[in-house]
């Protein structure tokens, strides 16, 4: 169930590629793909590592800490699920352990528009429809 009132979060597909990264949000932990040659982090889930085009890639627990780059406010969507909860906070998040890797979320707690980039954010997660656990942030207060 989601903390955004009226919001019905898509559920994610996974795939041979992606199935460690949502099991591991089942558990309530994050994981990125860490290339081994060159220890590059990498979200999303690649077949080889986009630095240096190794292969050879392991799953590594993060911990999910960032900050907001930048934010809008979502009023009109075209996404049936997001019609109910708009307004709606849209944000990117980047992660403080690799400034490259970048996630969205809809900072559940805050009101649309009452978003500060640059605010400390922390991990959470947020069940969708068919009870797969997504990441999303909140804001650190």
């Amino acid at each position: 169930m989601s903390t955004i009132q009226g919001l019905e979060r898509p559920a994610p597909v996974s795939n041979e590629l992606t199935k460690p990264f949502w099991d591991a949000c089942n558990e309530r932990r994050l994981v990125l793909q860490n290339c081994t040659a060159c220890s590059r982090l990498h979200y999303p889930p690649t077949q080889k590592c986009t630095k240096c085009g190794s292969g050879n890639m392991v799953w590594k627990e993060v911990r999910g800490q960032g900050h907001i780059d930048v934010f809008f406010v979502i009023r009109d969507s075209r996404v049936k699920g997001f019609r109910s909860a708009q307004p709606i906070n849209f944000a990117v998040i980047t992660l403080d352990e690799d400034p490259g890797i970048n996630f969205l979320s809809n900072l559940p707690g805050m009101r649309p528009g009452e978003v500060t980039p640059g605010a400390p954010v922390k991990l959470i997660f947020e069940q969708t429809s068919n009870r797969q656990m997504i990441p999303e942030w909140q804001v650190v207060t």
